[in-house]
């Protein structure tokens, strides 16, 4: 992978983990925790929507949308499991 590409999913996992982080009402992670939920909810997002048919389009924004969405369900479940 070079530097570009790495730059870019840092960026995107930046701006949908604090997306998710706004959406589901907390404070988020700090900034290197809602990267790694971006970037996770991207990972997310790229294996669960391929397998339910949709697709958001090309370009970065269909990309940080997509990632915002899992890191969205990310964020649920994580709540979920630390109630209990």
């Amino acid at each position: 992978m070079d530097p570009q590409a790495l730059i870019v999913w840092l960026i995107i996992g930046a701006i949908a983990g604090w997306l998710a982080g706004l959406i589901m009402s907390g404070g988020g992670f700090g900034l290197v925790g809602d990267i790694i939920v971006g970037i996770i909810g991207a990972f997310i997002a790229g294996w669960l929507f391929p397998f339910l048919g949709l697709r958001l389009g090309g370009g970065i924004v269909g990309e940080v949308i997509a990632a915002a969405i899992g890191a969205i369900i990310l964020l649920f479940i994580a709540r979920l499991v630390r109630r209990a």
